[in-house]
């Protein structure tokens, strides 16, 4: 189709017409997605920001897009028109009612494809591992050859992969190990007892939480310093010391801890651009998920990949932001527009998830909130069942309403994994446990003790940790006496002081015990655990990783030690058994992963990527835990002042309108069927608690609920003054009587000696004052932390 020498008319008759068939064709070959989707997947280039509201099919939206990219690139939105031959204008014509095979896809393609982008050139970033795999697999399934090459991981397994190629820039080396939360209070509890620091004044998890505040707001040790002087407070003077000996000792082990994970990659961006003009040449195409979640890290690294002029599509819903106490700032998704003129925004509303009651019902709560992009969910799946609203005179009737509820469903037809019960805190679960279990219902609690957080298996990670990294301290720390070896506390102690000092690894001085006075009353018992390491590690360049776990595991003595515990070691070797398993599964999907691949994967496996809905069980959860999940039907328990929202969060604007995030965050869990529990009367923390109706359900109008029960709701002007805050009640529970809050007028400040009737004398490591009254975070001399009111809890001076 030649357009030279033809008359102006009539070239534009061509050129309509080449863009509208080519236009056509491609709808059709994405005619699975709607309007505002489709829009979405054909926006490829420039920045984008995708408001995703819940169950709007974001998911078919990342996946098309991708897709779109690679095989079709910029076509849909390109104007250039091309030559065509006959049979070409012919195919593109008949496409849309064309099966839509790969063969007539890749014809397609190589008619209207503009720019087509190589899978090496994207990088998808998911909220878990197990969403990024899902998403691999959906874009195997739909393009075939060369889907497999996208980078699609989260943020932490994604930089962990640059780090282990760059990280010898920074100082560390390749192989560095990756610390949990337990090795990371370990080595801040080796820190605190090096500066002398007293774990009854100041909390180790305090100072753990602090840093990793600081890493999420990319603080280094060297900036927190004069910020914790100029604040004037103790607590944050004595944490900058623990920041700076904290990351000394991960150096010294060339380990990092989570937070150093996304943390030192910017740093690398940073301090070199050398490496960050490498990535941004190597992703020039750039998408993430669940972007309202995001810290500021997580910004400053997207930002610097992605730089002015590249190609980032970002996707989230501002409505769904509920992790800033994991310091996520939802300023992110809102600010997307301004961070980058000229965007373009598009908003996906259709819900094809929940029915409209449910719908109506979270758009009615979440409207209230003010830090939001105006949008409105809808779904065309029918009004369906009104929100069920039940009152309860406790919570073993409300536990007990629910188990009912569940085996008449599943007497019906309904499975057990079809329900899922919803709770602030996991505080709540211990009465629906007990009544489940009783009542014969099965149940899985989501977010509970992981797999790879039991003690056996951490202890042969552990090993596995030391054979790859000999200078991890913390690893060595755990298994050099498990099983028992004779070596106690002190000899461990002495080992890792001189490992410091003459910088060899704790293997070496164990190896050079008699060369050691202090070491050489234990020199065969030490000599004989090198001799071990030695061993393994040798095994470990020509055993493949489920047979270098049970060379460990056996050569160790651990599998023996486990046998003698009889039938609880017996349920201990299952679960090493199914450690192997796991490796395995891995060397299937990739014959070529290493120790350190096993390893880093484990250390980034999150609470999500094990929930399993292949198993018939109903789902016990947080709300938090919850998110991007689904269920036929839910249960929203404990929906009560004081409970949902917290007492926290009832005098916070920002804290309330994060409540109420989450509050929609579990309304629109539920596709058929949503309960919403409350009580009368709870007894938690042991104290008999007396709330109203949450304020979130009375946000809901009333002809979206049905009341039922066995009381009904009094009147809000009977209830009485709410109860004391749930991180109050702890206290309240081991009080004999009731105290009654009495103005006493002292004044409390970070620092000061106080003490309390029950858990005797303290120190406060933060006053914050509230109305009449000062919340005291107080480091009791018991070693136990607590959070209360200083008039209600009677809180003297010492």
């Amino acid at each position: 189709m030649q357009l030279s020498g033809i008359p102006h008319l009539k070239r534009k008759v061509i050129i309509l017409d080449y863009n509208t068939l080519k236009r056509n064709a491609l709808t059709s070959f994405f005619s699975r997605t709607n309007e505002m989707q489709r829009k979405a997947v054909f926006q490829v280039k420039g920045a984008v920001l995708i408001i995703a509201g819940a169950g709007s099919g974001k998911t078919t939206v990342l996946c098309n897009r991708i897709a779109n990219m690679m095989r079709f690139g910029n076509a849909y939105l390109d104007n250039e028109v091309r030559d065509i031959t006959p049979e070409e204008e012919q195919f593109l014509e008949a496409f849309p009612s064309m099966e839509k095979t790969p063969e007539n896809a890749g014809r397609l393609a190589q008619i209207v494809a503009v720019d087509p982008v190589e899978p090496w050139n994207i990088l998808a970033i998911t909220f878990t591992n197990k969403a990024a795999g899902e998403l691999k697999q959906r874009l195997i399934d739909m393009i075939g050859e060369g889907a497999e090459k996208i980078n699609a991981s989260t943020f932490h397994s994604a930089c962990v992969k640059i780090l282990r190629r760059e990280i010898e820039n920074l100082g560390y080396q390749r192989s560095f190990t990756i610390y949990d939360e337990d090795d990371s209070k370990r080595v801040i509890k080796d820190v605190m007892k090096r500066l002398d620091m007293d774990e009854k004044v100041f909390n180790p998890k305090i100072f753990k939480n602090m840093i990793s505040r600081c890493k999420d707001k990319m603080i280094s040790p060297e900036e927190y310093a004069p910020m914790a002087q100029a604040s004037g407070e103790l607590l944050e003077k004595r944490c900058a010391e623990v920041y700076t000996q904290y990351q000394a000792a991960l150096r010294a082990a060339s380990a990092v801890d989570f937070d150093d994970i996304i943390y030192l990659t910017v740093k690398l961006f940073e301090d070199f651009p050398d490496v960050l003009s490498h990535y941004r040449h190597l992703y020039k195409y750039i998408m993430v998920d669940e972007y309202q979640d995001t810290n500021v890290a997580q910004y400053r690294l997207i930002s610097l990949l992605a730089g002015d002029n590249g190609n980032l599509c970002v996707v989230g819903d501002d409505d769904q932001s509920i992790y800033r106490f994991r310091g996520a700032t939802i300023e992110n998704i809102l600010n997307f527009e301004k961070q980058y003129p000229g965007s373009v925004v598009i908003r996906l509303e259709q819900n094809y998830r929940s029915t409209e009651n449910i719908l109506n019902a979270a758009n009615a709560v979440i409207k209230n909130n003010t830090q939001r992009k105006e949008k409105a969910l809808w779904s065309d799946l029918g009004a369906g069942e009104k929100i069920k609203c039940c009152n309860f005179d406790s919570e073993i009737a409300e536990a007990r309403f629910v188990a009912d509820t569940i085996l008449d469903g599943v007497k019906n037809g309904k499975h057990y994994t079809d329900y899922a019960l919803l709770y602030r805190s996991n505080s709540q679960s211990r009465s629906f446990e007990n009544t489940l279990a009783r009542s014969g219902v099965p149940y899985t609690i989501v977010g509970g003790l992981r797999f790879y957080d039991r003690k056996e298996i951490k202890d042969i990670m552990s090993y596995l940790a030391v054979l790859n990294n000999p200078y991890d301290t913390v690893r060595f720390r755990r298994i050099i006496n498990e099983p028992k070896r004779g070596i106690g506390d002190a000899t461990v102690e002495e080992i890792i002081r001189i490992a410091d000092g003459l910088h060899m690894s704790p293997i070496e001085v164990c190896r050079e015990a008699s060369q050691f006075e202090t070491l050489s009353r234990k020199s065969a018992a030490l000599k004989a655990a090198a001799n071990l390491f030695d061993e393994l590690d040798e095994l470990a360049d020509t055993l493949r990783l489920d047979e270098l776990i049970d060379a460990v595991a056996e050569k160790s003595g651990y599998i023996k030690a486990m046998q003698a515990l009889g039938e609880e070691g017996a349920g201990r070797i299952e679960n090493i058994t199914e450690l192997k398993s796991n490796a395995m599964t891995l060397l299937e999907e990739n014959p070529e992963t290493t120790l350190p691949d096993f390893l880093e994967q484990v250390a980034l496996v999150s609470d999500l990527d094990s929930y399993d809905d292949n198993l018939d069980r109903v789902s016990l959860m947080t709300m938090h835990s919850a998110k991007g999940l689904e269920f036929d039907t839910v249960f929203m328990v404990g929906a009560e002042d004081n409970i949902f929202p917290s007492y926290r969060s009832m005098n916070d604007p920002s804290e309330m309108e994060e409540e109420r995030r989450l509050a929609y965050v579990a309304i629109t869990r539920a596709k058929r069927m949503l309960y919403i529990t409350h009580t009368s009367y709870r007894v938690l923390y042991g104290q008999t608690m007396r709330n109203k109706l949450s304020t979130f359900v009375r946000e809901i109008p009333e002809n979206l609920i049905e009341k039922t029960g066995e009381r009904v709701p009094r009147p809000a002007s009977e209830w009485k003054k709410p109860v004391k805050p749930n991180y109050l009640a702890q206290e309240a529970a081991m009080a004999t009587a009731r105290p009654t809050p009495v103005v006493s007028g002292i004044v409390f400040a970070a620092g000061d000696r106080v003490k309390h009737n029950v858990f005797g004398q303290g120190t406060v490591a933060e006053a914050k004052r509230m109305g009449n009254d000062t919340m005291l975070t107080i480091n009791f001399d018991n070693g136990q932390t607590k959070k209360v009111m200083a008039n209600f809890a009677r809180i003297e001076k010492a």
